[in-house]
């Protein structure tokens, strides 16, 4: 087992490539724990370098319709009037407290996405 920092895109194509290799390494074996090793070493470098932030409160909601199949007309009940959805969905209006609340009640979509300042 070599194991190296991950410094660059270079070195994070290698590890990449080294951990395909190893990917379906047993427990308890020395490729096991350089997977592990490798994974964390990946992790660390791309939360770096290519950190992705939480989704915008309406990018989370379309996310949690499309996964629960639900449409506008759904929302009513933790966002109110079928013209408060709209402008919601739009990205017109910002969400109030009590709506972010209901969605996350109702609907367990996470406060952080709910809360992004990226709305």
């Amino acid at each position: 087992m070599n194991i190296k920092p991950i410094r660059n895109d270079k070195d994070l194509r290698q590890a990449f490539k080294r951990l395909e290799e190893i990917f379906q390494a047993g427990p308890k074996t020395p490729e096991y724990d350089e997977m592990e090793i490798l994974t964390t070493l990946i992790e660390v470098y791309e939360n770096k370098y290519y950190p992705i932030g939480p989704a915008s409160p309406v990018e989370a909601i379309k996310f949690r319709m499309e996964q629960q199949g639900l449409t506008p007309r759904d929302l009513e009940a933790y966002i109110g009037k079928s013209g408060r959805v709209s402008e919601i969905l739009n990205g017109k209006r910002s969400l109030s407290l009590r709506m972010i609340k209901n969605l996350h009640d109702g609907l367990h979509i996470p406060y952080e996405s709910l809360l992004s300042a990226s709305a």
